[in-house]
């Protein structure tokens, strides 16, 4: 195990302390500035935070609910550590954001005519400028991460509710974690994922509610062999 990091948290806000506290280390893990693995002192992220230990506490208790955090070892050798990034957990939250993102964009596949092709028109236009950057000489992996992830929150964003919007809200930065520390891996191979992309903008064109369901699906299943390829050749974090 590697050990605790906090030189990249800077100081949350006072109004709040423990959501403040939550989302600054959220972050921070979703980033990769704190590993996989490595140990999370309650002393020393107060210090470093400039924060009592009660709000910390608190927020590395939701952290371990949400499973960005969990315990290594067992009894007094027990302790709190970044979530190992494996395989089997890959798989699975890209299977669960998969189900969520497709109640999302059934739900946008049956709005009236004028909004759903407003968002056509957003998803098309994303979906170009991320084939334009996977084309690049040098692909910007940045660039790339963040033209992906606005294509499938615009069809969350318009077709979910507020109840689909909050699961979605705290899944979804997990599965970023495996996106943002595998993604250079995977460039050479973002065109499969602008041509699931087209099926899911085509769908929603036509306003086929269950297509559209089906080939979100697809996607995120499909994106969760390449990951599954590119963890199993590159490894797991996090782990022994």
């Amino acid at each position: 195990m590697t050990a605790t990091s906090i030189t990249e948290v800077s100081a949350p806000a006072q109004d709040g302390p423990t959501t403040a506290v939550y989302e600054r280390l959220r972050e921070v893990i979703v980033r990769g500035q704190l590993a996989p693995g490595a140990r999370l002192i309650e002393r020393d992220i107060a210090l470093r935070l400039g924060t009592s230990r009660t709000p910390v506490r608190s927020a590395l208790q939701r952290l371990q609910q949400e499973r960005y955090v969990t315990v290594a070892g067992g009894g007094k050798n027990a302790r709190l550590v970044v979530a190992p990034m494996t395989l089997h957990d890959a798989r699975e939250l890209f299977e669960i954001v998969g189900f969520v993102e497709a109640a999302a964009a059934r739900r946008a596949a049956l709005l009236e005519p004028v909004a759903r092709g407003e968002l056509v028109n957003r998803l098309a236009n994303l979906n170009a400028s991320l084939l334009a950057a996977a084309q690049q000489p040098l692909p910007d992996q940045n660039e790339i991460f963040e033209l992906d992830t606005a294509f499938h929150r615009a069809y969350v964003e318009t077709g979910a509710g507020e109840r689909i919007l909050a699961l979605h809200d705290v899944v979804k930065p997990q599965a970023e974690r495996y996106v943002r520390l595998y993604i250079s891996a995977l460039v050479t191979r973002i065109t499969d994922s602008v041509r699931e992309h087209r099926v899911i903008t085509d769908h929603v064109r036509s306003g086929d509610a269950e297509a559209t369901e089906r080939a979100v699906l697809v996607n995120w299943r499909n994106a969760a062999d390449r990951f599954s390829d590119v963890i199993a050749n590159l490894g797991e974090r996090g782990t022994w």
